[in-house]
């Protein structure tokens, strides 16, 4: 019995300490939120007369280097790139290995950006940068702005900035051949950059958004900027410096046979005033030509040729090529139509797309026809460029049109018609389901102006001109959310121009409202956009 009482009152001291036990779980103690530290390097960070081979930082945990290729900026560039390491796995040290022939008299910096990390976190040392200098001192000054681009409201990330020394030997076709003299880069975490280590002198400012990272410009691919003038370091001026794509020249590229009677002639750059002018056998050759959907490409029609070639002539102002087209023994095309539009705004026209362009249609054969049966007036006309058959009428609310097309109602290049009855459906909603949007241009540098409203990602939903008119009205909007978009169209040609380096002509002036407008289903939304901020 006594020994039962003992144990009782053991039990009950082990519960009456357990219930006053502190709860928890057990930890590992704080996370790490510090990036790594630099203990020491060899030569020290900032010497001058340099003249090692390589370079070892010590640091105070393991360290990692990821996305090194995206993040190091070396500058000025090097004809044979520095080795880092270490790749792939981990260490203390940091070593750099120089593999080029270093400039007398020059400052040297690299800059690693977020690419060093510690092993365990992933904790970034932001933008550690190992300067020196091969001469007595390093170079101090720096070149400071923005970066923006010329038409979309997004900037991108990762943009090289560069300078380029002014002196005897530059000339502007520097920037497709040689490296610039310093050199910056974006990242992905700010739009403005800043050049250091700079030495006084004269220098050309360029930025370029690559696609391949060579820090040269190949104006088929890259997005360029450049200030007008030539700066002078030191300039504690903020440059603004807008990227844009250059329209390259115009260049064919070799026609390619796609059928029994069709060409394809792909090209680069504006093919505005192209002329083609296909020979057979040295005599003119009878064709159309269309444009091909949405490839910068054209097509060359003509009556079905066998086993044989054609010259063709492409011209564009002083852009002159001929080609040979052998042709084989295809099948020639065949005519389809196919409705563009099934639900119909009351902006948009009734398109019919047809395969080959046409050569004859005929009204009398045609029929457009209400929900109710009864018929509706209407025009047709052919836009032979697209391939288009247009059907032009005015639009009631709530309607369904059906357009109808009796057997021959069109023939085609090729002599040949729809041998059956075709029949395409539209609708239209009630005028209520849209919204209206009016837009009071408040302060503008000049006229005229191309307003745009876009979607959020820049794509281009609705344009209107406005030549002195500060008031411009959307009429029977899709209801959603729209971004606008203000061009200063300086040569009056009613489109944006894109901007030349070589020609030193800057692109055409955009403005973006910062906010998006929310246009709703019968609501009339009207909207001060001040061009003056």
């Amino acid at each position: 019995m006594r020994k039962h009482n003992i144990l009782l009152l053991f039990l009950s001291v082990v519960l009456l300490l357990a219930s006053c036990a502190k709860r928890g779980s057990i930890t590992g103690g704080d996370k790490d939120v510090t990036a790594p530290k630099i203990l020491s390097s060899t030569p020290k960070n900032g010497s001058t007369n340099f003249d090692k081979k390589e370079i070892k930082i010590t640091f105070n945990e393991f360290i990692k280097v990821k996305d090194l290729q995206k993040n190091l900026i070396v500058s000025p560039p090097m004809k044979t790139p520095i080795t880092v390491l270490p790749q792939g796995g981990v260490s203390k040290y940091l070593t750099i290995k120089i593999n080029d022939t270093l400039k007398a008299n020059t400052t040297y910096s690299f800059n690693f950006g977020q690419s060093i990390v510690d092993n365990n976190e992933g904790n970034v040392l932001q933008q550690f940068k190992y300067v020196f200098a091969t001469g007595a001192e390093l170079d101090s000054l720096t070149v400071e702005g923005t970066i923006k681009d010329s038409y979309e409201k997004e900037i991108p990330n990762f943009v090289n900035v560069m300078l380029y020394e002014v002196d005897d030997k530059y000339n502007d076709s520097i920037v497709y051949k040689e490296v610039p003299r310093y050199i910056t880069n974006t990242l992905d975490s700010t739009k403005t950059f800043k050049i250091e280590n700079v030495k006084a002198g004269k220098y050309k400012l360029v930025a370029l958004k690559e696609t391949t990272t060579n820090y040269k410009f190949d104006s088929k691919k890259d997005r360029i900027g450049f200030y007008d003038q030539t700066i002078t370091v030191p300039d504690k001026a903020i440059f603004e410096l807008e990227l844009f794509k250059e329209v390259p020249k115009f260049v064919a590229k070799k026609p390619t046979q796609a059928s029994g009677n069709r060409v394809l002639m792909g090209y680069e750059g504006n093919a505005k005033n192209i002329k083609i002018s296909p020979k057979y056998k040295e005599a003119s050759l009878a064709h159309k030509i269309t444009k091909f959907a949405d490839k910068d490409s054209l097509q060359l029609w003509f009556k079905p040729i066998k086993n044989d070639s054609i010259q063709v002539n492409v011209a564009n102002e002083n852009y002159s090529k001929d080609f040979v087209v052998k042709l084989k023994n295809q099948r020639q095309d065949t005519l389809k139509l196919t409705s563009k539009n099934t639900a119909l705004d009351f902006k948009e026209t009734l398109k019919i797309a047809t395969s080959v362009p046409l050569e004859k249609w005929d009204v009398a054969k045609m029929n457009l026809i209400k929900k109710d049966s009864s018929k509706v007036a209407f025009t047709a006309q052919y836009d032979e460029f697209n391939q288009n058959l247009e059907i032009l009428f005015d639009k009631e609310e709530n309607e369904k049109y059906t357009f109808v097309l009796q057997p021959q109602a069109v023939e085609d290049y090729l002599g040949q018609k729809n041998d059956s009855l075709v029949r395409f459906t539209a609708s239209t909603k009630n005028k209520t389901d849209y919204g209206n949007l009016k837009l009071v241009l408040q302060n503008p540098k000049s006229f005229p102006l191309i307003v745009e409203l876009t979607d959020a990602k820049g794509k281009v939903l609705y344009t209107e001109y406005a030549e002195k008119n500060p008031t411009i009205e959307f009429l029977l909007l899709e209801p959603k959310k729209y971004a606008i978009r203000v061009i200063y169209d300086t040569n009056n040609n009613k489109e944006r121009d894109t901007g030349s380096y070589l020609e030193k002509r800057q692109p055409e002036e955009v403005f973006h409202f910062p906010n998006e407008i929310d246009v709703r289903a019968n609501w009339d939304v009207e909207q001060a956009v001040d061009l003056g901020k």
